[in-house]
């Protein structure tokens, strides 16, 4: 979501991501574009002739293929935008088309932000990349002591804090909670991996760095963001959160895929807490900007934004990824990959390759750039889908001048065969579950009451109408119907469609003490961003 990165989605397999646009500006460079969609070479162009006029045509039939309402793609070559353009339409069954102009949420392309934040701040020497977080922020407390006092900065923008990928994060999904209170609340989160030894995606850490930027610079991440990266790089269209979108026109609308193969809309997230982990709007413009920016070592427009050892700290590994035997089959010129201070690094043909992915309901961006080709590239779509990294990797084949494959006719029948198999797999149910009792065998008024997780907050089970309803306090939106399955186990249904959770199911089993008292509820809803299984309820005595 917010941030939903995996590293093997953009190696062994393309997944959705937890995750950047780009466009055009000068009236040159407009025509400059034009011409070169006429099938002429790229001005510059060394590496091989590019044939725009084909690449805007492959893009273009991966969208329908992938069946994406909408997407934009922008590319950066030699300081220049040879290509800005919308595909297909801002929202399904309207015909409002994508332009150039058209704001996504660029999710997880946030991070590189961020990074961007503190290296300014770096710069100014109010801050180091390896302060202790406590320095700046004394209420921040993770699982164990040591790891608490020892975190740095550099930990917090590299992934490396023991917590598993995507730990904590419904504290902050559609949560009343504020950025704080999320920050507070991770100290009951339970490490997977010692600390600094294993790669564990986090959102909430980069939401403490965001807080970092605020306690030191005296201004907030988003205040402070515009003033020194969106104002200075003409990013006049980027913003932060959905209520910045209130009142504009220009907006693509967030889809998802039912399981019956329909596509709906799905409501943008509140959770503006995220913040600095993914909670940026832009369009391809506006990201081409930053593209240019970032290819041109910190240096935009003659002016000097960021150094260019800070650009070239935050491409470093800083937390190394495994190169996997399935990885270096599918990509055989693969020797490394890492992740940066805010980017994912990896090598392609013999060239570093600097990215990211990012992905919020009904959203999903990726950005990439080959710094020595000078080679950037950002696609944006308003679906939860595997296409934009599987583009990255056509662009990068095309600009590089290899043996070009059909990355996009490769993955869909990759992800075909795999819902093909997850199909077949839910089909073998177990037969008990065939068998669900009609009339409950137990008492209802057992289950109702309210249970409390210290880490998450309540939960609460009523009866409406002679069924079970499952409230989650902090997170209103949540709400579940409850129907008893056997023994004190109830499935579950969500009331609202939720872009992560396609089926919007699971399960909810209590547990009752020797006494027979309901104890404790368990909660599992499968889906491919949140770990639900992190939240322990224990079930509140009743009042005397």
């Amino acid at each position: 979501m917010g941030g939903d990165f995996n590293y093997n989605a953009g190696m062994d397999t393309i997944r959705t991501y937890k995750i950047g646009v780009k466009a055009l500006g000068r009236l040159a460079l407009v025509l400059a574009f034009w011409i070169a969609l006429s099938g002429l070479v790229v001005a510059g162009q060394q590496e091989s002739k590019v044939d725009l006029g084909a690449l805007d045509a492959y893009l273009e039939q991966a969208r329908q293929d992938w069946k994406i309402p909408g997407m934009a793609v922008a590319i950066v070559k030699d300081g220049e935008i040879v290509l800005a353009k919308g595909y297909g339409v801002k929202e399904f069954g309207k015909e409002e088309a994508v332009d150039d102009r058209t704001l996504f949420a660029i999710a997880s392309n946030t991070k590189a932000f961020t990074a961007a934040t503190i290296a300014l701040l770096v710069e100014e020497g109010k801050l180091s990349w390896d302060d202790k977080v406590r320095e700046h922020l004394p209420y921040f407390k993770l699982y164990d002591p040591y790891v608490t006092e020892e975190m740095t900065v550099r930990d917090l923008l590299c992934h490396r804090s023991g917590l598993r990928t995507f730990s904590g994060d419904l504290l902050w999904y559609e949560t009343n909670y504020s950025t704080e209170e999320v920050i507070r609340r991770a100290q009951y989160l339970k490490p997977a991996y010692g600390f600094r030894s294993k790669f564990g995606y986090s959102n909430i850490m980069f939401m403490v760095a965001g807080e970092i930027v605020a306690k030191v610079s005296g201004k907030s991440w988003g205040d402070f963001l515009a003033e020194r990266i969106f104002e200075p790089l003409g990013m006049k269209d980027s913003n932060i959160g959905t209520q910045a979108l209130d009142g504009r026109d220009n907006v693509a609308t967030p889809h998802s895929v039912l399981p019956d193969g329909r596509t709906v809309t799905v409501p943008y997230t509140n959770s503006i807490q995220i913040g600095s982990a993914g909670a940026i709007n832009s369009n391809v413009h506006d990201m081409a900007q930053w593209l240019k920016m970032q290819l041109a070592m910190g240096e935009y427009d003659g002016k000097r934004i960021l150094s260019d050892d800070n650009i070239w700290e935050m491409w470093s590994i800083h937390t190394v990824l495994n190169v996997s035997q399935r990885s270096k089959r599918m990509f055989p010129t693969r020797n490394f990959g890492g992740y940066g201070l805010g980017w994912q690094l990896f090598d392609h043909h013999g060239h570093k390759v600097v990215n990211h992915g990012g992905g919020l309901d009904g959203m999903v961006s990726y950005v990439a750039m080959a710094p020595d080709m000078k080679l950037g590239m950002v696609i944006l779509t308003n679906s939860i889908n595997g296409l934009p990294p599987v583009l990255m990797y056509k662009i990068l084949d095309v600009y590089m001048g290899v043996e070009e494959k059909d990355w996009s006719r490769f993955y869909l029948e990759r992800t075909k065969e795999a819902e093909k198999r997850q199909a077949e797999a839910e089909k073998k149910v177990p037969v008990e579950k065939k068998k669900k009792r009609k009339t409950p065998a137990v008492n209802l008024e057992d289950y109702v009451g309210t249970y409390t997780c210290q880490m998450y907050g309540d939960a609460v089970v009523k009866m409406e109408k002679g069924k079970l309803v499952l409230d989650f306090a902090p997170a209103p939106v949540l709400t579940s119907d409850l129907e008893y399955w056997q023994y004190d186990t109830f499935d579950l249904k969500l009331r609202r469609i939720f872009s992560f959770i396609p089926e919007g199911k699971g399960n909810v089993q209590f547990i009752r003490d020797m006494k027979g008292n309901v104890t404790e509820m368990k909660v599992d809803i499968p889906n491919r961003d949140f770990w639900f299984q992190e939240l322990e309820f224990k079930k509140d005595p009743p009042k005397k």
